[in-house]
């Protein structure tokens, strides 16, 4: 053989260059579903119906494509549970004078394989994951000479070179970003009237692969029975072409809202299987700009979705490679709470967590400000060890991948890094909770309260934070309007509020 292709879960892209110059009579792709990958972190049922339906209708496609592939599924008797235990013996059988492999989304499985190459004496050849718009290279030129790295202007850079929302070498509209127009809250009455994303059915590789999961991982957390994601990239496509025409529109003005029992509103499900390089971000970026110059959608809500994908998702792919391997072990911070226990059942009477995380354990899903500002704001708040607030984030969300999900969490979420993803922490007390969402209608604590037996949480843990963390918070200036907040307390108010916290932590330790 002259070359074994490796293609991991989340490579499934049929233009992928370790595709380039592919020859069936020498060559063939290497598939393999392991155990280790559903159990390093306690991953979340759903996760990995979705990372192993994907694998096995992409492993048909290419077949139907006429490449041979070798696929080890996850049942097989002969399964070692490893990729790279996997990798040894296939190499041993097949003898490949080369190994291909774009590089990995995780730092630690492309030094792993790296590895196996050497001890295998086998030449790894490692080949750039043409599916982002950015290479480590444009990161690195546009960081050169800078002191910090802001996306903003990573941003800007982007759409300037990709001519994205851009008319005569300036922004279409006259700004850069809308924010300022897209946070909005919904109404008492609630939500608009809105069409729920396409839905996708198990077929029968999808329900074989839900029958293993639950037969392998019956303690995992999450459930099945609402499973419905896109596996395929048609299915992706279809996806994308239901955003654009039910929800784009609406996307802006609502992207940081939440409701009871409104899991999806008008968020995209896109991110999950662009990570798995079923759906190209090019694809998605021009179908959002055609729909503001065809009138579909306007210039604030195309701009926000935009943002998100050319923005902050090629931002935190470049500040993980360009910070790893030691970022994932940062704490700026200083943080060592545990995380609470009710994270993995959602069994607490803060109505906000129980409802963002009881449909995260239901679907694996939640949106971008519910995992910021509820469940990664209580964490941060709460001085939970970032790295434990990392496993839980890549366990339980279906679109979770480690080049995404770590500089997201453990940096713009909890601060771990210091200030390199963002240039402030993301907190607030349960007044933004309360003004964002009808979580705390009915809730038995008061977003207004910071101390006593109605107090949030959420508040007395604001405060708390700003008191522990003040020489640092007053230093920077995007804190200082919060920071100066704190003259407003008595020493008996202050004191009130640190003891609550503590009582907060012990009664969930």
């Amino acid at each position: 053989m002259r070359h074994l292709v490796i293609i991991l879960g989340d490579q499934l892209d049929l233009k992928s260059s370790a595709l380039d110059g592919f020859d069936p009579q020498q060559d063939r792709v290497w598939m393999t579903e392991v155990a280790r990958e559903s159990t390093k972190v306690w991953v979340h049922k759903a996760r990995i119906v979705t990372f192993l339906a994907a694998m096995r209708h992409f492993a048909e496609e290419l077949k139907k494509a006429g490449l041979p592939v070798e696929y080890r599924r996850l049942e097989d008797p002969q399964n070692q549970g490893d990729f790279i235990v996997e990798l040894e013996a296939a190499v041993k059988r097949l003898k490949p004078k080369k190994l291909i492999l774009v590089e990995p989304g995780e730092w630690q499985v492309r030094e792993d394989f790296r590895q196996a190459s050497k001890r295998l004496k086998v030449e790894l050849d490692e080949r750039e994951d043409r599916h982002f718009m950015a290479t480590h290279a444009d990161f690195e030129m546009h960081a050169k000479g800078r002191k910090g790295l802001r996306m903003e202007f990573f941003y800007r850079e982007m759409r300037t070179r990709h001519g994205i929302l851009m008319e005569g070498g300036k922004p279409v509209g006259g700004g850069w970003n809308f924010d300022s127009e897209n946070r909005k809250s919904f109404a008492k009455a609630g939500p608009p009237l809105h069409a729920a994303p396409r839905q996708f059915l198990p077929d029968a590789i999808t329900q074989d692969v839900i029958q293993t999961v639950e037969s392998m991982f019956p303690e995992h957390p999450g459930t099945l029975g609402d499973f419905d994601w896109p596996v395929t990239a048609a299915e992706a496509q279809i996806a994308l072409e239901d955003f654009i025409a039910h929800r784009l529109a609406e996307f802006g003005d609502y992207q940081d809202a939440m409701w009871t029992q409104e899991p999806w509103l008008f968020h995209s499900r896109l991110s999950a299987v662009m990570n798995l390089k079923l759906l190209d971000p090019r694809q998605v970026i021009a179908a959002a700009e055609k729909a503001y110059h065809t009138g579909r959608a306007p210039l604030a809500a195309v701009e926000g979705f935009i943002r998100q994908i050319l923005g902050w998702r090629e931002y935190v792919r470049a500040i993980y490679w360009r910070f790893m391997p030691g970022y994932g072990e940062m704490n700026e911070l200083r943080a060592q709470q545990p995380l609470p226990k009710f994270y993995w059942t959602g069994e607490t009477d803060m109505n906000c967590l129980r409802d963002a995380i009881g449909q995260t354990l239901r679907y694996g899903y939640a949106h971008h400000i519910q995992r910021l500002m509820v469940t990664g704001l209580f964490s941060l708040l709460l001085g939970v060890r970032p790295q434990e607030v990392h496993e839980w984030y890549l366990a339980v969300y279906v679109d979770a991948v480690e080049w995404v999900e770590l500089p997201n969490t453990l940096g713009m979420s909890q601060h771990g890094d210091g200030g390199i993803m963002a240039s402030k922490p993301y907190i607030a007390s349960g007044k933004y909770i309360q003004r964002m969402s009808n979580y705390c209608a009915g809730c038995r604590y008061d977003p207004a309260l910071s101390t006593g037996p109605k107090a949030c949480p959420f508040t007395t843990l604001y405060w708390e934070f700003l008191l522990r963390h003040e020489p640092r918070l007053k230093m920077n200036q995007r804190m200082s309007m919060q920071v100066r907040n704190l003259a407003r307390l008595t020493d008996a108010e202050k004191e009130a509020i640190v003891e609550q916290a503590q009582s907060i932590r012990t009664s969930l330790a």
